[in-house]
């Protein structure tokens, strides 16, 4: 019998640059990464390697120093080749005198880290191929090094940061989650001093769970407050009950601690990311809002509950049946109640009038959150004398 013909296994061209990412990665030092970046793009022929990382307050993509990296001023995001690469997540390709400068987006779970750049004499689908997925390792490589050094908060950070924010951006996840059936995107103001907002989410199997906060307070009173209940919250949703359990542990969690001279106004919600079907708890939050066919449709207003930490009644959830595409907007009471340079409170009716200016523009979630967030900023004079966080759900189908 003649012996079966085995498969070529031998190491391609393309095969042998991944694996140099791959090879490397267990023991990569964080300050290492650059070095391994320019390494690999050197045996693609590219030049000028970079890695750009969004700030904290995604106005800029700052690059990361390392042997090799090329440096250069931060780009501005709303006005570069790389914040197109950024904001639509895609690959953007710019002739120059001496070849073609690529960017290429650096996603990890939908999120996005960055972006990395490299020039190329010429670029055919060969390449395009190899560098997108060179720059999903790089990502990867991203995420899992940030845990072990300081490198890359120095780097994102373009003014000081408060301890309120330094405890507050600790305890989020990451700012985006763009899966097949759901997709989540949030971002907190003051970016750099915020303290009493924050938010958190975690996709369990089909069920997306979401919480927004707002702690009574400012500093680091405001920061304490929201890290017990946040903690409270996952802690609950661990234990896998319900919404209006959930807000009887963050409820007693709360008081304990801190009395009842203390408080935090927290909508919960849970998504079934097959049916549409979505349940939320109120408890003293401004209500969401549904965005539907690129407009708002309507305010979510449902029976609610006292602020977590005031021993409320048990809460009873409300449910909506979702339809592909829609979108829930939930936001902090600073977005609306933030007076406009010399007149009046900026009010609901402004902010639905952003978000359908804005949902109009087709693009993704997460770059509708940041240039929402960002809009309202500019319309109240640039002022946040409070917190203002806005957090988006797109149930996709």
């Amino acid at each position: 019998m003649a012996l079966e013909r085995r498969a070529d296994r031998s190491e391609s061209f393309g095969e042998a640059l991944l694996g140099e990412v791959l090879d490397r990665a267990h023991e990569l030092p964080p300050h290492l990464i650059g070095p391994l970046v320019t390494t690999v793009m050197t045996r693609l022929g590219g030049r000028r390697p970079q890695v750009l990382l969004q700030d904290y307050g995604q106005l800029l993509l700052a690059p990361l120093t390392g042997e090799g990296l090329a440096g250069g001023p931060p780009q501005v995001i709303d006005d570069s080749a790389a914040g197109r690469c950024f904001l639509d997540a895609v690959p953007v390709e710019l002739p120059e005198s001496d070849g073609v400068r690529m960017y290429l987006p650096l996603l990890d779970g939908g999120d996005q880290v960055g972006v990395m750049a490299v020039t190329l004499d010429g670029v055919d689908d060969d390449d395009r191929r190899l560098l997108l997925r060179i720059s999903g390792l790089v990502a990867d490589l991203l995420v899992t090094k940030h845990g072990y050094s300081d490198l890359f908060f120095g780097v994102r950070r373009s003014e000081p940061m408060s301890v309120a924010a330094e405890i507050q951006w600790s305890l989020l996840p990451p700012l985006a989650m763009i899966m097949p059936r759901v997709a989540v995107a949030g971002i907190l103001e003051p970016a750099y001093d915020v303290a009493g907002d924050s938010f958190d989410y975690a996709l369990n199997g089909d069920i997306l769970h979401v919480v927004m906060i707002d702690a009574m307070g400012h500093g680091l009173d405001a920061a304490t407050l929201a890290t017990v209940v946040i903690g409270a919250y996952r802690h609950a949703r661990r234990l896998g009950v319900g919404l209006s359990a959930i807000y009887d542990f963050m409820d007693r969690a709360v008081a304990k601690q801190f009395g009842l001279e203390h408080f935090v106004t927290a909508q919960m919600m849970q998504l079934d990311t097959i049916t549409g079907r979505m349940q939320w708890v109120n408890a003293g939050h401004p209500p969401p809002i549904l965005v539907r066919d690129h407009r708002v449709v309507r305010r979510l207003v449902a029976p609610t509950t006292l602020p977590v930490g005031l021993g409320g009644p048990k809460p009873r959830a409300s449910s909506l049946e979702l339809v592909r595409g829609d979108r829930v907007l939930c936001f902090t009471d600073g977005l609306i109640e933030e007076h406009e340079r010399g007149g009046e409170e900026f009010g609901e009716h402004q902010l639905i009038e952003h978000v359908n200016r804005l949902e109009g523009s087709g693009r993704g979630i997460r770059a509708v959150t940041r240039s929402l967030s960002h809009t309202l900023k500019r319309a109240r004079g640039g002022r946040t004398t409070d917190d203002a966080t806005l957090l988006m759900v797109e149930w996709r189908g």
